[in-house]
């Protein structure tokens, strides 16, 4: 694959079951090393960066997982503040009060703060993850099949939202998904990951 995405835009990869898209994806946010071939984020090489020069380049980004992978014995705003505490060192009140602003954000409340995600629904649960993907205010985004598991309506919310938070961020997006009505709303621009 030979993929450059330019500086605030909003691309989206689409492609069959299996293809390869959420290796695609992890291999930029630096969850799996690829065997081979370069990834560059901001001209800076990161295939085998390790250690704090890693770390230097994940503060730069933001990811929303396929399940949401929160974290069930969090409540819903030390999910979102997860980035906030344990990345930026903030302290707990100030992180949390961040958390809340995001979590109204994309439309929960405070009174869904203190929830564990097993206590709300798939949609709300892929809107927490939303709210932690940007809670640390990231220059770039990943969105690995953000609309998956939710019915149409709640797609359709989320595709919204996401739209909303890339923009009002001013981020550069990359979204990963199976969904062509999802890519026409979320992308500026498609590629396929065909054969």
């Amino acid at each position: 694959i030979n993929l450059d995405i330019a500086r605030g835009e909003s691309l989206v990869v689409i492609g069959g079951s299996g293809a390869g898209k959420s290796v695609l994806l992890k291999n930029m946010t630096g969850l799996i090393c690829p065997d081979s071939g370069s990834i560059q984020i901001d001209g800076e090489e990161t295939v085998g960066l390790g250690g704090r020069h890693r770390d230097r380049i994940n503060q730069k980004l933001g990811v929303l997982f396929q399940g949401a992978a929160l974290f069930d014995s969090l409540t819903l705003w030390e999910n979102v503040a997860f980035g906030l505490i344990a990345g930026k060192g903030l302290k707990r009140e100030e992180a949390r009060e961040i958390a809340l602003t995001k979590l109204n954000q994309v439309g929960l409340g405070v009174d869904t703060a203190d929830r564990h995600p097993a206590e709300v629904s798939a949609g709300a649960q892929k809107r927490v993850g939303l709210a932690r993907a940007v809670a640390t205010e990231p220059e770039i985004l990943f969105f690995d099949e953000p609309t998956t598991g939710v019915d149409p309506l709640m797609g359709d919310v989320i595709d919204r939202l996401i739209v909303q938070c890339v923009k009002d961020l001013g981020a550069t997006a990359l979204t990963i998904t199976h969904d062509l009505q999802s890519a026409r709303r979320i992308g500026d621009r498609i590629a396929m990951i065909h054969d």
